[in-house]
């Protein structure tokens, strides 16, 4: 386990050098504040019921799958209380101060996963954007930001069925 913590620790320094580029450290903190309670997603499902009537439903429920893995990122959060890198100066602000899982990446892998399965392919690069940048600003540990896309990517996962469906089967 010290291997992979001492893995995690270097991988995140390298990343988090990246920052002293003031253009990507803006583009980072950009990113990390549009990301933030996963705004930048749930926005995006909101314009696309608006944008796209046929299905309003589904974009709706999309939305409704990503917000709820943000959700449940910080419950389990709460429950492993591991405390963000110390070892790096942080290059933004934080809601909380708890790292594991990265609610910014698990709510960016749960709109890649719904949204893309409503054709939306743009998210992907963007959420992947987002994941970088949790460890550009310094905030989380690549673990973290594995962990927060793999919990949001199974739950939007689990829940495609039912967005695309409503509820109905269709055979």
């Amino acid at each position: 386990m010290d291997d992979l913590d001492d893995m995690d620790r270097r991988l995140l320094t390298v990343l988090h050098g990246c920052g002293t580029d003031p253009r990507v450290a803006a583009a980072a903190r950009a990113l990390s504040w549009a990301g933030e309670h996963g705004t930048l997603w749930l926005a995006a499902g909101v314009v696309g019921a608006a944008v796209d009537r046929e299905r309003r439903g589904a974009w709706l429920r999309g939305t409704a799958l990503t917000a709820s893995a943000h959700v449940v990122s910080m419950a389990v959060k709460r429950l492993v209380r591991r405390p963000r890198p110390g070892h790096v100066e942080p290059l933004v602000r934080t809601a909380g101060r708890h790292s594991f899982p990265s609610s910014h990446a698990t709510s960016a892998a749960a709109a890649t996963v719904a949204f893309g399965a409503l054709g939306v392919r743009v998210v992907a690069p963007l959420a992947a954007a987002m994941c970088v940048s949790r460890l550009v600003v310094g905030v989380h540990y690549p673990s973290d930001v594995a962990a927060g896309a793999a919990l949001g990517g199974l739950m939007a996962g689990l829940g495609t069925r039912w967005m695309l469906t409503g509820g109905r089967d269709h055979v």
